[in-house]
């Protein structure tokens, strides 16, 4: 199959109207089986978990006070310009891979790269986070139920006095990674019931909590100031993105032209919806300076007398955790499947199962990885590792969408990014503003990935690409690297 591509170097990439053409080597192929609402409950469980059981708490007490809902506001209408360019995206290039494919497409292979690169890092490091704070609540709900489990298997070490493994948390990354092999049909229904439950979780907590409510407990409404409700919007923002990791099912979507930029506005609006009433509950029925930061949700039904309640959120929070698993190792596999493919990294990683047609390969592996770290790291040291990444992938997918409307206006687009440049222009202000509220040894860390990534971009990836051998192809030198996997490319560069 002959590549076209624009461009050259490391400024190289596929003209839009070809990226959705069939991959030329075999076993390389996802299977297009997730419907509207199947997406929006992936988009859903990965933007709810951790934060409105625990970081809606936290932000209320000594940040924001009963502002904290409209810290969450200001991140979802940040949130939400970005949503809008994944959206438009989604729609155009209904492929796997979400920002690195985008960035690839439109702004080349280095910064497609990048951005793929930091993916990898960022989302195993969010699966691992996550694991860690399910298995916090699972430690609750034993001590509920008086079971005592050995206290070297209750942490990573250096979180307590005997810990050696926090054995819960890497089970269930690997469990997370053995639905996903199961095949994206039936790890999507698994993912849709437990969506489902945590749903219902929430709400219940809303409808009783509601007649809980202490009006005299909003006042001072913004105790902290304006500025605190701004803090705390910095500090939510991290509970309101998800979709972009939903994104990467693109290629799996019966119908992705129409459907995942609905996914992405729904599952974004839904959990917006939720967060905002939860924030006013938890704040009505309790004084702000009361709210514990860690169980906010549980002290506060505490506090009226529904001591049984509190079992039931503990519930949801694992569930609800469970689900943000689910959604961010599909993301990293599916980004690491799409760079495979492209010929960026060893096609070995790209192969299907026969049958399933999943990456199974990437996915044990990051299930593998993410164990590791959610086993044998304290949560501060990897939750570190994760935050940086997300915020650059909104820039550029951001300033992408920017590009692609004055450099194609004429593609069709099955949505449009409203208020163009200004809303993705708000997408891209933000994220940068948040990116100066990370601390030094975060962009240490970032620093280093980046720099490895460079080293295997210009020691790899450079020469394997796909388009590395459109580009050797179109110039007479032959068909590419020695020894490279897939068929001879060949190409002419395209207009656009």
């Amino acid at each position: 199959m002959a590549i076209l591509r624009v461009g050259s170097g490391v400024l190289r990439r596929k003209p839009i109207e070809h990226i959705e053409e069939p991959e030329a080597a075999g076993g390389e192929q996802l299977t297009r089986v997730l419907g509207l609402w199947q997406l929006t409950a992936i988009g859903v469980g990965g933007i709810i978990g951790a934060g409105i059981f625990t970081l809606a708490g936290a932000v209320a007490n000594g940040i924001a006070g009963p502002a904290v809902v409209v810290s969450f506001l200001i991140a979802g209408v940040a949130s939400a310009a970005a949503a809008f360019s994944y959206a438009e995206f989604a729609g155009l290039i209904p492929k796997a891979g979400s920002a690195y494919t985008y960035g690839y497409a439109v702004l080349g292979e280095l910064v497609g790269w990048l951005i793929g690169w930091d993916l990898l890092l960022e989302y195993t490091a969010i699966v691992a986070v996550v694991a860690i704070g399910i298995s916090g609540y699972f430690s609750f709900l034993l001590d509920a139920l008086g079971v005592e489990m050995p206290v070297w298997m209750l942490g990573a070490p250096g979180t307590g006095g005997g810990h050696r493994v926090d054995l819960i948390a890497a089970l269930l990354c690997l469990l997370i990674a053995y639905l996903l092999n199961l095949g994206m049909r039936n790890a999507a229904r698994f993912e849709m019931a437990v969506v489902a439950l945590k749903v219902v979780v929430v709400l219940v907590v809303i409808v009783v909590g509601f007649f809980f409510i202490n009006p005299s407990n909003y006042t001072p409404f913004f105790p902290y100031g304006i500025g605190g409700a701004f803090t705390g919007a910095a500090t939510v923002f991290f509970a309101v993105f998800g979709y972009d990791a939903m994104s990467t099912a693109a290629e799996e979507s019966k119908d992705a032209r129409r459907h995942m930029p609905k996914a992405i506005m729904y599952s974004l609006a839904i959990s917006m919806v939720l967060y905002v009433l939860a924030c006013l509950v938890l704040t009505g029925m309790q004084k702000y300076t009361e709210i514990d930061r860690e169980s906010g949700f549980s002290t506060a039904f505490s506090s009226v007398g529904l001591h049984g309640l509190a079992n039931v959120i503990a519930v949801g929070a694992i569930v609800g955790i469970l689900t943000v698993m689910f959604t961010f190792m599909l993301g990293v596999s599916r980004v690491w499947f799409s760079m495979s493919r492209d010929g960026l990294l060893p096609k070995w990683f790209a192969k299907t199962h026969p049958t399933r047609h999943v990456p199974t390969r990437v996915t044990w592996i990051v299930g593998v990885i993410s164990a590791l770290l959610a086993g044998f790291l304290p949560i501060v040291q990897v939750a570190e590792l994760t935050n940086i990444g997300i915020l650059l992938a909104f820039v550029v997918v951001c300033a992408a969408v920017i590009v692609l409307h004055y450099r194609r206006p004429d593609l069709p687009r099955t949505f449009r990014c409203p208020g163009m440049p200004v809303v993705p222009a708000i997408g891209i202000l933000f994220s940068l503003w948040l990116i100066t509220f990370l601390q030094w040894q975060t962009w240490v860390r970032f620093a280093a990935w980046f720099v490895i990534g460079l080293i295997v971009y210009f020691g790899y990836s450079y020469r394997h690409s796909e388009l590395a051998r459109a580009e050797a192809a179109a110039s007479g030198d032959g068909d590419g690297p020695p020894g490279g996997d897939g068929a001879p490319a060949s190409g002419t560069p395209a207009g656009g």
